[in-house]
Formats: structure tokens, sequence, C-alpha cells
């Protein structure tokens, strides 16, 4: 039997530990935000409430579907095609550090 068959195998376990240290972002798409009223400032903790998110859980606005109200929206990341829609609208997008 060849050596390389003899040997155990071992190795390659770094992707299953990268994969858990991943940074984990609940996604949010814009037309669910469309149901706040004009002026609402939505935050993560306003997204639990309506049940949009799971509580702690870090936010990424996508840029799917429209909004017809200005917001200000707070979250932890923006796809560039979200922040212009908000933007174009009026509203404002903030990033929340940490």
């Amino acid at each position: 039997m060849p050596l390389q068959r003899r040997i155990p195998k071992q190795g390659f376990r770094r992707l299953q530990k990268n994969a858990s240290r991943r940074e984990q972002l609940a996604e949010v798409n814009l037309k669910s935000l469309a149901v706040f009223a004009d002026g609402t400032e939505v935050d993560p903790a306003l997204m639990n409430d309506r049940g949009l998110i799971g509580s702690r859980q870090r936010v990424k606005v996508l840029g799917s579907g429209d909004i017809e109200v200005k917001l200000t929206v707070r979250a932890h990341a923006f796809s560039k095609s979200a922040r212009d829609k908000i933007i174009a609208r009026g509203g404002v997008a903030e990033l929340i550090e940490g």
C-alpha cells in the first residue's frame, strides 16, 4: 500500500473555524421598511419589535424593493443600492459602529 494511503489524514479544519468566526448579519430589504411612517427613525431595536430581525442581531439593509417615505435608517451595514434609494427619498442612512 502506498505511503500516502497509510498515513492518517489530518488538516483543512481551518475552514470550519473561520466559518464560526464569520460575522452574521440579518438582512432586511427596503420593501420591508416600507411599513414605517414618514419621518420614522428605524433602528435595530424597532426592527426587532416589528419582528423583522431577531434580538441582538446585526443588521444589513439590502436594496430590494422601493420605499416611498423619508426614513432615518440606522444599521450596521448597507448595500450601495439601498443607501442610494434611501438618500434619493430624502432620508438618512446612518452606520452603527461596533
